[in-house]
């Protein structure tokens, strides 16, 4: 049984902080424009209940950051069964949208007849109701988000088709990385497998700490070097060495730890700088046993995937939100 201080048997517990009076305090989140277009997140990778329950947290987390927002999963390998399709997807917000538009529209118009009637001008009320018009007409049918922490030419590729063969119209963002809350990301992973101090601004140590991290990514080239912007930023949090290797490049996660060996390092961990649904079965332990070395899991539907979610579609609209922060102490 509870107390007014807390449970009877004297643990504490977590009181609801008072808001923050004065400029210090958070800003509350942006609401989605009234019509606004869909968010459809672009699954990557074989569909499966994980990875549909991971992409559902996710959007759970981007319309808490943006309320009001109309979010949908498409998978790029779906089936338009249990999995559907992002071209159907789209297809469907497509439809939705154009529906939503024309009521809206007709709202506008019927808006500004009653201004006429109630005695405001109508020049001033036509050139209003015609610009809210043109905004509703002019504005995406959907915007599509990859679900991808970096650079990925061969999934971008895929995803941009089918956009295109889906005639909807819908506008294309960019990947969610690199950016310094995957590096918070990481770090987080790192320390939930006890391989990383929980956090950097507090002076102890975890026995099973690595002093040495390979940062996984997957798409080639241009993908290793966007992660290498997140090893350096993870390097400053741990102040371990951090080297970044494509984890679908034959030996390049092997290589990455003979390196760090070399240099000094002896307990080394494979930090995936990927979100999961992207990572072929069996792909990340294989690397792992060939590196012999221990692993942390991928990011998942961490709260800062989701945050990214939401403002790489805000972005890509214009819509004013509080803007996710840079990695936070941990």
């Amino acid at each position: 049984m509870s107390t007014p201080t807390g449970p009877a048997n004297g643990l504490p517990v977590r009181m609801p902080r008072p808001r923050q009076p004065g400029r210090h305090r958070r800003p509350q989140p942006a609401i989605a424009p009234e019509g606004a277009p869909a968010l459809v997140l672009a699954v990557p990778g074989v569909p499966s209940d994980t990875s549909r329950s991971l992409a559902e947290e996710i959007l759970s987390i981007a319309r808490s950051e943006l309320p009001g927002l109309d979010a949908r999963v498409g998978f790029v390998d779906g089936d338009d069964g249990e999995f559907p399709a992002l071209q159907t997807v789209l297809t469907q917000a497509a439809a939705d949208r154009s529906s939503r538009a024309a009521a809206a529209t007709a709202a506008v118009e019927a808006a500004a007849a009653e201004a006429v009637e109630a005695g405001a001008e109508a020049a001033e009320v036509e050139a209003e109701a015609e610009a809210a018009r043109r905004r509703i007409e002019e504005a995406p049918l959907a915007v599509v988000v990859p679900l991808l922490a970096g650079p990925d030419g061969a999934q971008m590729r895929r995803i941009r088709q089918a956009v295109l063969e889906s005639g909807s119209g819908a506008e294309l963002t960019d990947v969610l990385g690199p950016h310094p809350l995957l590096a918070e990301a990481v770090h987080v992973k790192l320390s939930e497998a006890g391989l990383a101090r929980a956090d950097r601004a507090r002076l102890f140590t975890v026995a099973t700490a690595a002093d040495g991290i390979i940062l996984a990514a997957m798409g080639g080239e241009e993908a290793v070097q966007a992660a290498g912007i997140t090893g350096m930023l993870l390097a400053a949090r741990l102040a371990v060495p951090v080297l970044s290797a494509g984890l679908d490049e034959e030996g390049a996660v092997t290589r990455a730890a003979e390196q760090l060996r070399e240099a000094g390092s002896q307990q080394l961990a494979l930090a995936p700088c990927l979100i999961g649904p992207e990572i072929p079965e069996g792909l990340l332990e294989s690397a792992v046993r060939e590196a012999d070395c221990q692993a942390a899991e991928p990011l998942g539907s961490y709260a800062a995937v989701g945050r990214l979610v939401a403002s790489t579609y805000a972005a890509k609209l214009g819509i004013a939100q509080r803007s996710p922060q840079g990695a936070q102490a941990h």
